[in-house]
């Protein structure tokens, strides 16, 4: 995932399946889907009545969407453990929010351990992390740091910190914006999805710019817009930045997703939900 101070390079959180599809050529699938919006979307709970994405219901169905995005799978627990070198110049990418040795946030995960369990399997690894840090290479990290990670991983300090790291960095900041700018669920949930990807950072494809194109096309709740308007004008600025960069460039986490949850007028996210990631089917009852 993108260190948020990171304002040289556009660093997402990707997986294998992700790779593949880029490297097939999966710019065609974003380029070539279409964007069912409806004139005048469902009647739509006002975000007043919605619970925050930070209730813990509601936690556990943003994890499961995500993942389904990141790792092909509703099982986010299960990617505590993942890692690989994806090729895309970010060394290697791991966790259940993807932290990356090349863009820091994996640095500061393994601190963070560290500080918790001084003795834990990855301590040895952090000079190694720091002089990796800002390149895509292994250097000190080979042979054994995939197979430690996978170890660390099972390890219940490990995977705390990771919940920890990733809400300090992405899903807290995500969700007070949300309801700073007064959406509903559905709401905070798509800002969480694009900061998870996009970081945010200075650069022109960060959360706090896709939100800024936002803003230049609609008002958010807060400063008295239409929940529904504004939210198409986010979800079309996300997209715009997700086409920005080649493994991106499928844009069904947005259009066979959010956009789906959107037309049918369900800020709340309320269950039931079914939707489509690259072309595969996915519900939560």
């Amino acid at each position: 995932m993108r260190n948020p101070n990171d304002t040289t390079a556009t660093n997402p959180v990707l997986t294998s399946r992700r790779t593949l599809l880029a490297l097939l050529g999966a710019s065609a699938v974003g380029a070539g889907a279409v964007l069912l919006r409806p004139a005048h979307a469902s009647a739509a709970a006002p975000a007043a009545s919605c619970v925050g994405l930070d209730d813990p219901a509601k936690k556990e169905i943003a994890m499961k969407l995500v993942s389904s995005a990141e790792n092909s799978s509703l099982d986010w627990k299960a990617q505590y453990k993942y890692i690989e070198d994806i090729g895309d110049g970010r060394g290697y990418t791991a966790g259940i929010i993807g932290f990356c040795s090349g863009t820091g946030d994996m640095l500061d995960l393994v601190q963070l351990y560290t500080d918790r369990k001084p003795s834990n399997v990855l301590a040895k690894y952090l000079p190694a992390l720091r002089r990796v840090n800002g390149t895509d290479s292994h250097s000190g990290l080979d042979p054994n740091f995939p197979s430690d990670w996978r170890k660390a991983a099972t390890d219940t300090a490990f995977q705390q910190a990771q919940n920890d790291e990733r809400d300090r960095v992405y899903f807290n900041p995500a969700v007070q914006q949300g309801k700073t700018d007064g959406l509903g669920t559905l709401g905070q949930f798509t800002y969480y999805d694009a900061i998870v990807m996009h970081g945010d950072g200075d650069d022109a494809t960060s959360f706090r710019n896709i939100r800024k194109r936002a803003l230049a096309k609609a008002k958010p709740p807060a400063q008295g817009g239409n929940e529904t308007t504004y939210l198409n004008a986010f979800l079309d600025a996300r997209v715009w930045a997700m086409k920005q960069e080649e493994a991106h460039s499928d844009t069904t986490r947005v259009d066979t997703e959010q956009r789906v949850f959107l037309n049918k007028g369900n800020l709340c996210l309320n269950t039931p939900l079914d939707w489509k990631v690259y072309g595969d089917s996915y519900h939560i009852g």
